[in-house]
């Protein structure tokens, strides 16, 4: 997977190319890790380029959300694909992530 970063006013985004999947999620911990570590509290996660995503993904996904909130953070998903949207369904996860289908609109929910 490779993860691009990016910084929008105080908003970290990170554009992710590639599977999230079991396999190859170390990398995609330790960036996040790093951000939380460099002090960024507002995250944005892009999927436009997650084609697939299992169990593991998702894990990585709520470890993200829990670091962030042990820090006072916030993390939302954004372009989420159908198939992304439905695991979120699955796992009953959709009142925990917020997703956007456009990253103004993602960066402008974290203004008060």
């Amino acid at each position: 997977m490779n993860i691009i970063e990016r910084t929008l006013n105080d908003v970290t985004v990170l554009d992710l190319d590639g599977d999230l999947a079991l396999e190859g999620n170390v990398e995609f911990r330790k960036h996040v890790a790093a951000a939380i570590d460099a002090g960024s509290r507002k995250l944005i996660v892009n999927m436009a380029k997650v084609s697939y995503m299992d169990g593991g993904g998702l894990g990585e996904l709520v470890y993200c959300y829990a670091g962030l909130r042990r820090v006072s953070g916030r993390l939302g998903l954004l372009h989420l694909n159908h198939r992304l949207q439905q695991l979120l369904v699955i796992a009953k996860l959709t009142t925990v992530f917020e997703t956007f289908d456009s990253e103004p609109a993602a960066v402008s929910s974290f203004t008060p």
